[in-house]
């Protein structure tokens, strides 16, 4: 597997995976919005874009929109793959932490975030729809 930087090419394919993972998917263009900003890596196995992560950067602040694996490659590493090269990048960046929300009937991510290193820091309340649903907040601190 090759983690890396979201190109155009990739776009048709993590749009059929935000289609696959999400009730409100990003399209191919909002996708492609993205590119050259922040840091937005893909996951590929044989040259197939299998999974993905989205972190949009202000100053030295990193927040994560997605991260997304196709479902016939979960629990194969792809997801923490994709994080521990986030973390690595934004390391380098010079970020001071990366942050997201996560549903917090998904106990599945939740324990996936706190293994790569990532800490409650709050509930969002209400934060999700279809179905209505808190939002447990959590940040990986890369600075002291």
């Amino acid at each position: 597997m090759n983690i890396v930087p979201m190109a155009e090419r990739h776009l048709n394919a993590l749009e059929q995976i935000e289609r696959a993972c999400f009730h409100a998917p990003w399209r191919a263009d909002m996708l492609r919005e993205e590119l050259g900003k922040g840091i937005f890596l893909v996951a590929e196995r044989d040259g197939a874009a299998v999974g993905y992560v989205g972190c949009q950067t202000v100053l030295d602040e990193g927040y994560i929109t997605n991260v997304a694996v196709s479902p016939d490659c979960r629990r194969q590493g792809v997801a923490r793959a994709l994080l521990d090269e986030l973390k690595a990048r934004a390391v380098q960046a010079g970020l001071s932490f990366v942050t997201l929300e996560v549903r917090a009937s998904n106990a599945p991510a939740i324990a996936l975030y706190e293994g790569a290193g990532f800490v409650r820091v709050g509930v969002r309340k209400n934060f999700y729809t279809a179905p209505t649903e808190d939002a447990v907040l959590m940040t990986l601190f890369l600075k002291e």
